[in-house]
């Protein structure tokens, strides 16, 4: 699938926390905890709880979101397809970060242990 800047530009402006329920959803459906989320958010972002909670009160969106990440240096480990896209050939930088959120939540929803995940 290609990228395109209508796409980049609609993930940049996505508030996170309207997508932070969708990840809770999924992973919970799958018997993962919020907990597990929690962890797997700040092993990619650097952000606790706390401060996930203040973004959302925020409403920031992605942009904001990965502007104030602290990203993970092992993040580039993270590869595969994810909705669709190969997630090393995402050439945008935000939009690659937001996939490689969005594959995390994936390997946590299918029961891949958090060590594996934490590259």
């Amino acid at each position: 699938m290609k990228v395109t800047p209508e796409h980049n530009e609609r993930i940049a402006k996505m508030k996170f926390g309207s997508v932070y329920p969708h990840y809770l959803s999924k992973i919970e459906k799958k018997g993962r905890t919020k907990e597990e989320l929690h962890q797997v958010i700040e092993w990619l972002t650097g952000f606790d709880e706390e401060r996930l909670k203040e973004l959302i009160q925020e409403e920031a969106n992605f942009e904001t979101f990965f502007e104030k990440a602290k990203l993970n240096p092992n993040a580039e480990l993270i590869k595969g397809v994810i909705c669709g896209y190969l997630i090393e050939e995402i050439e945008v930088p935000l939009t690659r970060q937001v996939r490689y959120l969005d594959k995390l939540v994936d390997e946590l929803a299918k029961g891949k242990k958090l060590e594996k995940i934490f590259r």
